[in-house]
């Protein structure tokens, strides 16, 4: 079997390998939310309810990168569920790719100014890279077009913006929290640079439809 084939259409969309994804998605997820349960009932107790949306970045990335992979299984039919998927699948790129970065730059660059790395530092690179790769790798199997890439990069926008400026973005290091405004720039540069890498990645999936054509 050539190692072209791991790359193919039929093995990246066969069903148990797209089953597989949506389970292991799913618990991710649903660890995530967990992850940030101390913070979310912080928010609740100090902040309007409707805030709690926007604090648990990385699993609704993850949580968005699930619905677009359970839209490959089960591909809806009516046009209005289409837009629906689109616009799911841009958001699970963007997110995907950009709280995937973030949180293996925020790991490193706080073990830089002096915080001990443990087991839970390595996991989570490991699983927010997963999230970034696996984005880009399925893009070419997503119909979402430019126009659901720039809602997509709105949301993730205002995302960041409610992050800083209302103080609910995620909680960081003691080091990390004395360079907010450049974390807060690195940031609004990241979600800038995953939709640029989404609209690649979508531009590159066209081209290699037609080389096939």
């Amino acid at each position: 079997m050539p190692i072209s084939y791991f790359w193919s259409r039929a093995f990246l969309t066969s069903r148990w390998l797209l089953w597989l994804l949506l389970i292991c998605n799913v618990l991710g997820t649903i660890y995530g939310y967990y992850w940030y349960a101390l913070q979310l009932e912080y928010t609740l107790l100090h902040w309007p309810a409707w805030m709690v949306v926007f604090v648990p970045d990385s699993p609704t990335a993850s949580l968005f990168f699930s619905i677009a992979i359970a839209f490959l299984i089960f591909p809806p039919r009516s046009r209005w569920l289409k837009g629906i998927r689109a616009l799911f699948e841009a958001l699970a790129v963007v997110t995907s790719v950009k709280y995937g970065v973030w949180a293996v730059t925020m790991i490193f660059w706080g073990a830089a100014l002096g915080d001990t790395l443990i087991w839970q530092d390595w996991m989570l690179t490991a699983s927010h890279l997963t999230m970034a790769i696996e984005a880009l790798i399925y893009v070419r199997f997503f119909i979402f077009r430019h126009t659901t890439l720039v809602l997509a990069l709105g949301w993730t926008l205002l995302n960041d913006y409610m992050d800083y400026s209302q103080g609910i973005y995620p909680w960081l290091t003691e080091q990390l929290v004395l360079r907010l405004n450049q974390v807060r720039n690195f940031t609004v540069a990241l979600t800038l640079a995953s939709a640029l890498a989404g609209a690649w990645a979508l531009w590159q999936a066209r081209e290699e439809r037609k080389w096939n054509s």
